[in-house]
Parts: structure tokens; sequence; C-alpha cells
């Protein structure tokens, strides 16, 4: 509204008097202000709501994760209601999941005891290993490097004692405080404990209350835009429901693989390790570096020598190139919805704002951010940013890198374009927006005339590459005159249309210099042309064209006149009516509905002055 405001007054103080002027250029610093001021205190804004996350993550941490695991649990409890009721659906399978949670917790730490108790008959192996890494350690070079560094360290380092001088230890003693050390070994696990019997207790009620939940944040954030609201917490709902379940599938096939493998090689504890890497991978990056390294470092305790290891290290490696490249690609790749780096860049925040929890949750929590930027107004940026979604249209990246002046990536967009669709496609999808975006730009001033011919004599550059072969031979059944209206970027469009009529007998004579409409009129008619093809890109205004069209079919009441308004379907042209009815035969927005229109002109299909304006 301030622009709209401020438009005005820009408009009416070209009609003020001069002395009311300055009144209104304070009026428009004033606005420029305001607009300065909303901006830092959108900044504030955002700054407040990090402090508040970080100082409130006590309560918001186990929040969020009763909102993941209740979007997780959702699709079961509604497949089991419809069957025995909501009460009997959600205590069912709150019980069995948070029951086998507490088992496969139970069974690790009972594994880690046993392990416990198992590494001190590995002590022969790891003095085994010691021996070897001290004997490469006095091999030559090494204990060279390795003198050297103590001596360098003794030279930097505190002085030594004087000869003669004896040093006493420091002994420190402690009092244990009567009536605490019976009850000093529940602290550490009174806080876990209450926070997941909080995170049970807010799932049970979610679940059974998520209806009306559903409802309630509806009506806070959906007023007046109640579609837009449900679509938004359907869309979040069921890619955060789809990534975990999948991401669940590969994990449990990873664990099962690892599992077999280092029950084949030999690795104590191989259910316990490959439930663990299963666990683990659920943390983005870190889990599955983790996962492998305790089987490792176990191998390298418990088997002789040092090729069992480097086996197990060789199946971790193996196993994670299968996992990313095959298990993830195939199952949910993209499920997500979030662009890798900024998948990185949420995860580093929300671990730096949360910790651990905040890396386990970072994923969900980026997705409902996404999906935010999609739905709501004011956050699209965040969904431009963050999304897997190319942020550009392929004609779009193609006029950047040419206003960039980058010919080599204007020609690897082509390049790949055209690896997956027709080659004859690539000039509506491709080349004729950017001449359409340059011709905009320059009628808004947002480009000068010699920039938009920079973009031209690329494009013609790009072109003659595309060409596999030379231009045709000036023969034909049947000859067409061509005419850009508006100069080089309308005859450079003629060209392509050129290109595209090379199977076909029919010679298309471009104009190479401007006329005036007698001298056109004359010109064809001169050399007994049948058929006139004009091409003006859109945006620019039809009027110029139209006129002409009016003056050849006054002196040409039998020709074909063709006209070429072709733009991609932002620039599509609406004034193809008034063109028709100013003497064309045929308007076309594609260079399909051209091709099409000539080549039953050449099979004597369409007659000298039917009017047939195509809709595409």
């Amino acid at each position: 509204m301030a622009s709209v405001n401020l438009e005005r007054v820009r408009t009416a103080a070209a009609d003020r008097p001069k002395a009311a002027r300055p009144l209104l250029k304070s009026s428009s610093v004033t606005l420029d202000s305001f607009k300065s001021l909303g901006a830092w205190i959108a900044f504030a804004g955002c700054v407040l709501v990090v402090a508040v996350l970080y100082w409130a993550q006590a309560v918001i941490v186990p929040v969020c994760l009763a909102i993941l695991i209740t979007f997780v649990l959702a699709p079961p409890v509604a497949w089991l209601q419809r069957r025995v009721g909501r009460v009997v659906a959600v205590l069912t399978v709150v019980t069995l999941v948070f029951t086998g949670l507490g088992l496969a917790g139970y069974g690790v730490y009972r594994q880690m005891s046993m392990m416990g108790d198992a590494l001190p008959t590995y002590r022969t192996n790891i003095r085994a290993k010691m021996l070897d890494l001290r004997g490469a350690k006095s091999t030559g070079s090494v204990e060279k490097l390795t003198k050297t560094l103590e001596q360098i360290q003794g030279d930097l380092g505190t002085p030594k004692p004087a000869p003669g001088s004896v040093t006493q230890p420091v002994v420190v003693s402690s009092e244990q405080v009567a009536g605490l050390s019976t009850i000093a070994w529940l602290g550490p696990i009174v806080e876990p404990l209450s926070t997941a019997g909080f995170v049970v207790t807010l799932v049970l009620f979610m679940l059974l209350e998520r209806e009306d939940l559903r409802g309630r944040l509806v009506g806070i954030f959906g007023h007046g835009h109640l579609a837009v609201t449900t679509r938004a917490i359907e869309e979040a709902g069921a890619r955060v429901s789809r990534q975990l379940l999948l991401q669940t599938v590969v994990n449990l096939i990873y664990g099962a693989i690892a599992c077999g493998g280092l029950l084949a090689l030999g690795v104590p504890f191989p259910l316990f390790w490959g439930a663990l890497g299963a666990a683990l991978r659920f943390i983005p990056y870190l889990g599955p570096i983790t996962a492998a390294g305790g089987p490792i470092l176990m191998a390298v305790a418990a088997l002789p020598g040092w090729t069992r290891p480097l086996e197990v290290s060789a199946l971790y490696m193996a196993l994670e190139l299968f996992t990313n490249f095959v298990l993830e690609t195939v199952l949910y790749a993209g499920a997500a919805g979030v662009s890798q780096v900024a998948l990185l860049v949420a995860i580093a925040f929300w671990t730096w704002l949360w910790g651990p929890l905040g890396l386990v949750l970072a994923t969900p929590l980026t997705v409902c951010v996404v999906v935010m930027g999609k739905h709501v107004p004011g956050l699209e940026f965040l969904g431009k940013l963050m999304s897997d979604m190319p942020a550009l249209t392929v004609e779009a990246q193609y006029y950047q890198r040419l206003l960039a002046g980058d010919q080599a990536e204007a020609s690897d967009l082509i390049d790949r374009y055209t690896r997956t669709e027709s080659a004859t496609n690539v000039y509506d999808a491709m080349l004729i927006p950017a001449l359409n975006y340059a011709e905009r730009d320059r009628l808004e001033d947002r480009l000068s005339p010699e920039e938009e011919a920079a973009v031209v004599d690329t494009t013609r550059e790009l072109l003659d590459m595309l060409a596999d072969s030379p231009p045709p031979p000036a023969t034909g059944s049947m000859r067409v005159f061509a005419y850009g209206i508006n100069g080089e970027p309308d005859r450079l469009a003629l060209r392509m249309l050129q290109q595209q009529l090379r199977d076909l007998p029919i010679t298309l004579d471009i104009a190479d210099s401007r006329m005036l409409a007698s001298e056109l009129v004359a010109h064809i008619q001169r050399e007994g042309y049948q058929t006139v093809c004009f091409a003006d890109l859109p945006p620019s205004p039809p009027s110029k064209l139209r006129l002409l069209v009016k003056k050849v079919r006054r002196a040409l009441p039998g020709a074909r006149i063709m006209v070429g308004r072709w733009a991609s379907d932002e620039f599509v042209d609406e004034n193809a009516q008034s063109l028709i009815e100013a003497g064309a035969s045929h308007v076309a927005a594609k260079f399909v509905g051209s091709r099409e229109y000539l080549v039953e002109a050449v099979e004597g299909l369409s007659a000298p002055a039917t009017v047939t304006p195509d809709a595409a």
C-alpha cells in the first residue's frame, strides 16, 4: 500500500507547482525511511525468535520431538481407528512403539555391558597391535621424525627441574557428604527419563486430539486463507511422514547388511553393531561415520592381524556407497524436498541451537520451513532458497547466463536440454523466451539497447553452433518472403524458423534491411511472392505490424499473410484477433504452429486467404 501511495504522490508531483514539490519529496523520503524501518523490525523479530528458541529449548525441543513422532504414528493410528476406535487405536500403537523402543534401548545397554566385560579378554590382541605400531615407529624415517619432534618439544616446553631436586606429588582428597551418596547415581538419569515421559504423554494426547489440534491451527493461521493453510499442513505432514518412513526402511536394510557382513567377518556382537548403525543413520552426515567407527575399532581390538579390520573398513565403505547411490536414490530421493546445501546449513543451525537433539530434528524441521515458504505469503524466499526445485525456469536460467556474458554455460544449458527433449523444441523453450525477456527489459529501461544487442549477438552465435548443417539453398517449391518488424531480434527469430523448415521444400527469404511500407509492398509484388511471413516478438506492441498487414492485404488480396508473435507462455500475445481483423491469414505463438501452416500451404490444403489463428 505504501508503494501505491508513493507512486500516486510522484505522479501528482508533475502537475503541482514547484513550490509544493519539496513537500512531496519530503513525503517520498519519509515513506522510504518507513520501508527501511520495517526491514529492521523484521530482522529484529527474527533475532528474537532465535533467542526464544534457544532459551526455551527445554520445553520446545520435547514438543517438536512429540510433534515429529505424532506425524509418524498418525497413519497407523488412523488405519487402526477405523476398526477398533480412536482410544484403543492410540493406546495400542503408542504402547507397541514405545515398548519396542524401550526394549531396543535396554538391549543396547545390555550389549554394551557385555562388551565392557569382554574387552579385558582382548588385552593380548591389543598389546600385539601396539607392538606392531611401535615396530613401525622404530623404522628409519619414522624414528628420525619422532626424535626431531621430541627435540622441538623439549626446546619449546617447560624447563627441566634442577638436578637433585625432588618434586612432591599433590594429593587431593574429597569427603563424601552423608546422605547424598545413596542418591547421586539418580542424577544423570532423572532428566532424560522425565523428558521421555513428557514426550510419551504429549504424543498420546496429540494423537487423541489430533483433529481438534489441526482445527485450532487452521483457525489461528488460516483466517481468510483456509485453503492455503490446509494444503500447508497436509503437505508438511505427508512429506515428514514419507521421509521418515522411507528413511527407516533404508536404515533397516543398512543395519541388516551390516549385521550379516560383520557376522561373516567374525566381528563380535554383530547384532548390536547392526542395530546401532541403523539408529545412528537417522543423524545426518555424522551418523554413518559414527556407525562405522565402532565396528572397525572392535575388529582392531578383537581380531588378530590387520587384514580383518581392513576388510571391515572396506565393508562399511561399500555399504555406504550402496546406501547413498542405490537405496536412497531408488527409495526416497527428493522425498524431503530440500536442497543438499540448504540441508547442511540447516543442520549446522539446529545443532548450534539445540545440540544433539537439534541434529536429529534438523531434517523434519527444515522440511516444515520449506513448506511454509511455499504456501505462506511473505516467506516465498525461504522456499526458493531451501527447496530442491530449481529457483529459475530453464528459459530464465538461459537468459541470466546471457546477461552475465557466460556463453559457455548458456551452451551447456542448451546441450542438457537437447539430451532429454527434441532439438526443435529448444527454440520455443529457451532461445525465443530469452529474446522476449531482453525486449521487455529494454522497454522497461532495465536494459540498454547495447545490452539487448549483446544478448541477440550471443544467441545468434549459439544458433549457428546449434545448426548441424549450413543454411538451406534458396530453392524450393514455395518461396516465402520473411520480414522482421523491429529489427535484429525479429530477423534472428526468422532464422530459427528457417532452420525448422530445412526438411521442407520451402525457401524462406529473410529481408536483411529495413524497408518502408511502400518499398516492402513493391518488393513483394515485383518478386511475385504469394506467401508473406512477418515476425514481431512480444512484448512489443503490434501497432506497426497491424498497419503493415493492412497495407499488404490491400495490395495483395490473395496472398497468405502469416504472422509470428512467437513467445513463451508468459508473453503470449492477446492481440491475435486484431491482427486477423487487419488481414492476417494466420497468427502463431509457437514455431510449431507456423510450421504446420506452411506445411498445409505446400500441400495445397490451406487457401491463400484463410483466416486460421493459432491458439498455441
